[in-house]
């Protein structure tokens, strides 16, 4: 797969990927396993950044998972991969939860157990840790030295929902594969830390928000205990075509994997439960303080759910959806709306002067695993602080942050995606 990194534009050729997901599949769940191939390609966008090779961590499966059926899609044992602290870090704890999409059907969750995101035997026996999980200061200047986790994802549904398709041999056992790593992790050190942070990237993101007091709630009271949603920020928008892409998505996975059982009561007792699986209407009843960074032109949801094939059959988007400099004036209307809803979304829950907010106006997704854009010297700025400083500045109380970007263009920092 060809790369390219220059002057803060990610090129990714997608054609070859997106192909190879979509062989078995057509019409709309061809689409909705493109929603997995999107982020596949992005996260292995070149991250040319990096002065050095990264670190690499290896693989440990949660072997106690078995006992309590705490399996991936196809039976597999989960996994993580650690990297201790050290120093001054030592007892602080970071725990990242990978993304990758979701599966709505039998037929696409089917699929899904032959790639690394519904079986463990396809998972990478090493990965490496840049951004957020790098351990070095001056790509990672204040969790470096933390004990480092990123937990891998293998369920389908973000870590969330409890059944079983016997006849096709699926588990959706997102909510067990949760409590198996943490009960793996507490009393490997965990239990004793002084901070920590839950973050997660996309469908991580999302999961980072679902599980977000769950997770204070297995620290003592004295613990320091925040939580990171990054590119979580998935909205029930209308696409091109008026439709509800990504609300027909979201209420597969929830119906298919029983979900509902796991989603707060704060929001069932009001809403449906496709519903109270968007982070809108979930992130102003999280207790726990809560920091979201998101591009406020996210790239996969302009992708996958505003203006995916089904909803654009005459690919009137195709040259805006690959690059943003191609979009006409109506097009950009459109994006700025999207914008706007999302500034909507998350008005109530910025004014908690407990939460942070970081939406900068960028074609971008995942902004905290990539070295480029979370701590480098040409990294995304608002307020001229990077994603690094900022995130920092919040979960220390060094001061408040609540940084939104103005409208596009007028970001010139920006690592934005482009797709060839």
């Amino acid at each position: 797969m060809k790369q390219n990194y220059v002057k803060g534009v990610v090129v990714i050729a997608v054609v070859v990927a997106v192909m190879a997901v979509g062989l078995s599949l057509s019409g709309s769940e061809n689409e909705q396993d493109m929603v997995l191939s999107l982020l596949e390609i992005e996260n292995e966008a070149a991250d040319s950044s990096l002065q050095q090779q990264p670190l690499m961590v290896g693989l440990t499966l949660i072997h106690s998972a078995a006992s309590t059926g705490a399996v991936c899609l196809d039976g597999t044992l989960p996994g993580y991969h650690l990297h201790p602290g050290f120093g001054s870090g030592a007892k602080s704890w970071l725990i990242h939860v990978e993304g990758g999409g979701w599966c709505n059907t039998i037929r696409n969750c089917v699929y899904r157990k032959t790639t690394r995101r519904g079986s463990s035997n396809y998972m990478e026996k090493q990965l490496p840790f840049t951004g957020i999980l790098s351990n070095r200061a001056e790509e990672n200047p204040d969790f470096f030295n933390w004990n480092r986790v990123k937990l891998r994802y293998c369920d389908g549904a973000s870590f969330s929902g409890d059944s079983q398709n016997e006849a096709a041999k699926l588990n959706f056992r997102g909510q067990r594969i949760w409590l198996a790593a943490m009960q793996e992790l507490l009393p490997n050190g965990m239990q004793n830390a002084d901070q920590a942070l839950l973050s997660g990237c996309s469908a991580g993101g999302l999961a980072s928000i679902l599980h977000c007091d769950e997770f204070r709630d297995l620290f003592p009271k004295a613990t320091k205990v925040k939580c990171l949603s990054d590119a979580g920020l998935f909205l029930d928008a209308i696409d091109v075509s008026g439709g509800r892409t990504l609300r027909n998505l979201f209420g597969g996975v929830v119906s298919l994997q029983e979900v509902q059982k796991d989603l707060p009561k704060t929001c069932t007792n009001h809403l449906d439960p496709t519903s109270c699986f968007f982070p809108e209407n979930l992130v102003a009843n999280v207790k726990t303080p809560l920091f979201l960074l998101n591009a406020a032109y996210d790239a996969w949801q302009l992708q996958a759910s505003l203006a995916p094939p089904s909803a654009d059959p005459h690919g009137s988007w195709n040259e805006c959806k690959s690059n943003h400099a191609h979009c006409n004036s109506s097009q950009v209307q459109f994006l700025q709306d999207f914008r706007n809803q999302m500034l909507n979304a998350v008005r109530d829950f910025s004014m908690s002067g407990q939460n942070g907010v970081f939406i900068n106006s960028c074609f971008a997704h995942c902004q905290s695993e990539r070295q480029d854009t979370w701590f480098a010297d040409d990294s995304p700025r608002l307020g001229n602080k990077a994603i690094a400083t900022s995130v920092g500045d919040w979960y220390f109380d060094r001061v408040l942050v609540k940084a939104t970007d103005c409208a596009y263009p007028c970001d010139n920092t920006c690592h934005n995606l482009v797709f060839k």
